[in-house]
């Protein structure tokens, strides 16, 4: 009788994002769960400033600003070279062989396909979508041009430059009334939590939720609001043959599902499973695996949607490949009501990711003039 191996993770979390401190909690619930004995964990926090770290209770020390005495901490884009290295006296050292990265690093440097590229390129299994699905979702214009373009609903918007906004404000403002009528919603394109985002209701409001987006990313995104709409997630889960949960409903306390309603507060209500009728649920389920399939998604995401209570119209709101993924937070909660608890969950996710691994490595990277399959 054979003891099956312990697999070596390496969780990842902070960054240089607006939302490091959700990651810092999303990345809390994630450790807890990780069972001493399937697993070996390291944990490796990166600070505000960009900093890779590693060292006993990372995530403590980085909820408490306390990071004095970490150690700096690399991982080897060289496949030859894998693993993660500590610098000490100016010396690199290997601290430990990897078999899977974790990475809860909501938005960017984190879940824009920056961090999958150095995973890729250190040939390395890792959680979450890949380089394409990552950014791709990130990008709230790219990803609803996507949308469009395969026949799913989404709400009418442009994209904005910073620069635009900078140099002509009138004109951007200008342009977003073309778009629709008040309210008007302007959020950074490449960001979550829903951190810059503003609903505006006024030219005044316009002009200030247009500057506030644009100090989070240099692509605003400015789009209708629907006035009267239901706020339904869906999680997906899965590579190649992924699966929809049953979807939930956001029940606002603010105007809109806020930065503060989600993690300072905690004032909104959850539904699940949401009330729909049958069709309706499957409409949306469908929906959300047909945008997953469609940016080659991978592991795992949050897919967002607005159902107009007036017209009963379905649109796409966003994608998100790295979801809130603290013990309350909607993805996991949906799976949990689809019967997959959370520890359950994130196994699942870890053996996605070695099977990911393993599909790329059947990928040739070399080619003969004249060579033929098999």
């Amino acid at each position: 009788m054979t003891t099956k191996k312990k697999l070596h993770v390496a969780v990842i979390f902070g960054g240089r994002s607006g939302e490091h401190e959700v990651s810092l909690m999303s990345a809390r619930s994630v450790l807890s769960v990780l069972d001493p004995s399937k697993y070996n964990v390291t944990q490796i926090g990166i600070t505000h400033e960009g900093k890779w770290l590693t060292g006993e209770d990372v995530v403590g020390r980085f909820e408490s600003l306390k990071v004095e005495g970490l150690e700096p901490v690399i991982i080897s884009p060289d496949p030859s070279e894998a693993g993660v290295y500590v610098l000490r006296n100016k010396q690199l050292e290997k601290l430990a062989d990897v078999d899977v990265y974790f990475p809860v690093l909501h938005g960017t440097f984190g879940e824009d396909g920056t961090i999958q590229g150095l995973f890729e390129m250190a040939n390395a299994a890792y959680v979450g979508a890949g380089v394409t699905g990552s950014s791709v979702g990130m990008d709230k214009g790219v990803f609803k041009e996507v949308m469009r373009s395969i026949g799913v609903p989404t709400v009418e918007s442009i994209i904005a430059l910073r620069s635009e906004i900078e140099q002509d404000m009138n004109a951007v403002i200008e342009k977003a009334e073309k778009v629709s009528t008040y309210p008007i919603f302007t959020k950074p394109a490449n960001l979550g939590s829903s951190v810059g985002v503003t609903k505006c209701h006024t030219r005044s409001d316009l002009q200030e939720g247009l500057m506030e987006a644009a100090l989070f990313d240099r692509r605003v995104l400015i789009e209708r609001g629907v006035t009267n709409a239901r706020e339904i997630e869906v999680s997906v889960l899965g590579n190649d043959e992924p699966r929809a949960s049953v979807p939930g409903e956001v029940l606002p306390s603010r105007e809109f599902y806020s930065y503060e309603s989600k993690y300072v507060d905690g004032t909104s209500g959850l539904v699940i499973p949401a009330p729909l009728p049958q069709e309706t649920t499957a409409r949306i389920q469908d929906l959300a695996v047909r945008a997953y399939k469609a940016i080659d998604c991978s592991g795992m995401a949050r897919v967002d949607f607005f159902l107009d209570k007036d017209s009963g119209e379905v649109y796409l709101n966003e994608l998100n490949t790295i979801p809130g993924f603290t013990k309350i937070s909607m993805y996991p909660k949906l799976w949990e009501a689809s019967g997959l608890s959370y520890p359950q969950l994130v196994d699942r996710l870890i053996e996605l990711a070695v099977q990911r691994k393993a599909d790329r490595d059947r990928t040739s990277h070399t080619y003969r003039s004249g060579r033929r399959p098999a």
